[in-house]
């Protein structure tokens, strides 16, 4: 598509956001149900010789309990495929629309959920708990409640070394979160190098996976993931505000330091969500609400609920795609999100350097 013709149809999204946040909660709709169809024992991306049909399927979807369908059928749907689809949903729109959030913080498309130190603080949680034995000894909820508390703790401290005189100053709390996350990632290191035979459960984790779905995670997340973007969502004109400069959002009636406290404590405690139950999934906070910034501009109160729908949407069908693309194998989705995120990350620097950065 030519310069001119990008231009007249993202002109056209601008003029009806409406229309165009409709059409991506359908794609979303038929991205769940369709994500429920595929898996191992198919009926799409199947290599067993016994795979199941579709209407054994839509019989599972519609009816769980009903009599015709075997015990396997009900399980593999219901306590396996649709949780999967849930939390992957729930995980990809709240890394999405913290991602957003950070973005207008740090007023950089190049900023993502983790630039404050989640991930390294969830890493720490997660791999200690691990390595300890608190899994076996107090039970299978204790990784991600640790990892939680972890990031939680982290985000905090590069908080506090970012705050000078009760103010937030963007680059050392940048600058804070890389030094924290180098620091914690070596201890991360030297913990899998200790871990020995726990060492691929742990490499899984950091890599991010949904290998392990369960309806508790799904109640779980749900909170923090609707709680952080509804938040966002309505501090969308004050974000607006912020992308002009902190003077400039002060004179239109908002307060810049109370606004960056709220925004960077929301994300902290949605992406500390997410990784806590599923591991560390790269890039989606960063290539998601960059794709829909271009599409429908930088107004937080369509670009919010864009980029949540379509992270949903993204990272169902990144995790599709995990599961399927080596036959008997699963890859962590993290591999999956980097493939993906990588090249695009190295568009936006080489966008950065012709000179626009969020517009």
């Amino acid at each position: 598509m030519s310069g001119i013709g990008k231009v007249a149809a993202n002109s056209r999204i601008r003029r009806s956001p409406v229309r165009f946040l409709c059409l991506l909660a359908v794609l979303l709709l038929a991205t769940f149900f369709l994500a429920i169809f595929i898996g191992a024992k198919g009926p799409i991306g199947s290599d067993d010789i016994d795979e199941m049909r579709y209407s054994e399927l839509f019989d599972a979807i519609l009816d769980k309990d009903s009599e015709r369908l075997s015990y396997s059928t009900t399980a593999i749907v219901w306590a396996f495929r649709i949780p999967r689809v849930l939390l992957a949903g729930l995980v990809g729109a709240s890394l999405a629309c913290a991602g957003t959030a950070m973005q207008a913080v740090f007023r950089n498309p190049m900023a993502d959920p983790f630039i404050i130190g989640v991930s390294s603080g969830a890493a720490i949680g997660a791999s200690s708990a691990g390595l300890i034995g608190l899994t076996v000894v107090v039970g299978s909820f204790t990784k991600p409640m640790l990892a939680f508390a972890c990031a939680i703790v982290t985000v905090f401290f590069v908080y506090r070394m970012g705050t000078i005189r009760g103010k937030v100053q963007v680059e050392t709390l940048l600058l804070s979160g890389v030094a924290v996350a180098a620091f914690l990632g070596a201890i991360v290191s030297f913990l899998m190098y200790s871990a020995g035979q726990q060492f691929h459960e742990l490499l899984l984790w950091l890599l991010g996976s949904f290998a392990e779905p369960r309806w508790s995670y799904v109640w779980m997340m749900l909170f923090p993931a609707l709680a952080g973007v509804i938040i966002i969502f309505l501090y969308g004109r004050e974000l607006n505000a912020l992308l002009l400069g902190e003077e400039t959002a002060h004179n239109l009636g908002a307060n810049p330091e109370t606004l960056k406290k709220l925004m960077l404590a929301v994300a902290a405690f949605v992406t500390a969500g997410a990784v806590a139950f599923t591991g560390i999934i790269g890039f989606v906070g960063l290539i998601v609400p960059h794709m829909m910034r271009i599409l429908v501009g930088a107004d937080h109160r369509v670009l919010v609920p864009a980029a949540t729908l379509f992270g949903a949407s993204f990272l169902i069908w990144a995790d599709s795609i995990a599961r399927t693309i080596l036959p008997g194998e699963e890859l962590p989705v993290g591999v999956i999100t980097a493939m993906c995120g990588g090249p695009f990350f190295l568009y936006l620097l080489r966008r950065s350097r012709t000179g626009s950065v969020i517009s």
